[in-house]
């Protein structure tokens, strides 16, 4: 039994059509939903972790009816629980090259500790796949990766070691300590606490003086500059721009960023 962690469900999709097509990676999925690469990871006293990450997409959101729900703790501990029933059991935790991921991983690794010698690491980072036509490529995501090519990848499945454990352990540690905005990638097994207006420069130039769609422009953004932390973050961070005066909104925030258009002020030179 292989209990496979991956972050996000469109990196979950193709893996789940792997394991139908590779027995030997029969198991179950345990989706990460949370993007621990951003926002907070102190808690406050009495506060649960879940608490706190739950708490803190909710104010990133603007609209009331879709308040977050954030189980993922909750959810490895029940894995972890059965891993100690069962001693064939084993965990393999996916990462791709960005920063949800190895976040994943380095929390993951304090709450797994006891199973060391059953928790196994698939690192894709620089590795080649091919796409639907047969050509090479470097993904950046499991949801990228065909599920025939993403089976290769069980060759990869790396035993952790108990210096690794050690080492992962206090890089997680010092990442809440630092407590930062964001965290990014910073080589193949690093992340780098950074501000949350990290991404603000890059979102900002492609800002002109006339009104346009706000979709539009954080997607040339993400696109142009692979920003990795996902609408949520980067739609709560024009609000705090527009807030700040280095945009101007027209439209409604409580809505999609569709339905919101933003320029910079009048004489802004960017």
């Amino acid at each position: 039994m292989i209990y496979h962690i991956v972050t996000g469900d469109l990196a979950a999709q193709p893996l789940l059509e792997t394991l139908a097509l590779e027995p030997t990676m029969a198991g179950e999925i345990l989706t990460i939903k949370d993007v621990l690469s951003v926002g907070p990871l102190r808690r406050g006293e009495g506060q649960k972790f879940s608490e706190l990450r739950a708490a803190y997409w909710a104010g990133l959101i603007s609209n009331d009816k879709a308040q977050p729900e954030v189980d993922d703790l909750e959810r490895l501990l029940k894995v972890s629980n059965e891993l100690s029933k069962n001693e064939n059991a084993k965990i393999w935790i996916w990462i791709a090259p960005i920063p949800a991921d190895l976040a994943t991983y380095y929390w993951a690794m304090k709450y797994l500790g006891r199973h060391l010698g059953r928790v196994y690491v698939i690192n894709i980072a620089g590795l080649p796949f091919l796409d639907e036509n047969g050509k090479l490529f470097f993904p950046k995501s499991l949801a990228e990766i065909l599920p025939k090519e993403l089976k290769k990848a069980r060759k990869l499945a790396r035993q952790v070691n108990a210096p690794e454990l050690e080492t992962d352990v206090y890089e997680w540690n010092i990442l809440t300590e630092q407590n930062s905005g964001l965290r990014i990638l910073e080589g193949a097994k690093r992340l780098k606490s950074v501000s949350e207006d990290y991404y603000d420069g890059q979102i900002l130039s492609f800002c002109t003086d006339q009104y346009q769609k706000a979709h539009k422009m954080v997607g040339q953004a993400i696109a142009k500059y692979n920003i990795p932390t996902g609408d949520i973050f980067l739609s709560w961070r024009l609000r705090k721009m527009v807030e700040f005066g280095k945009l101007q909104l027209q439209g409604d925030f409580t809505k999609t960023l569709k339905d919101i258009e933003v320029k910079l002020p009048d004489g802004t030179l960017f």
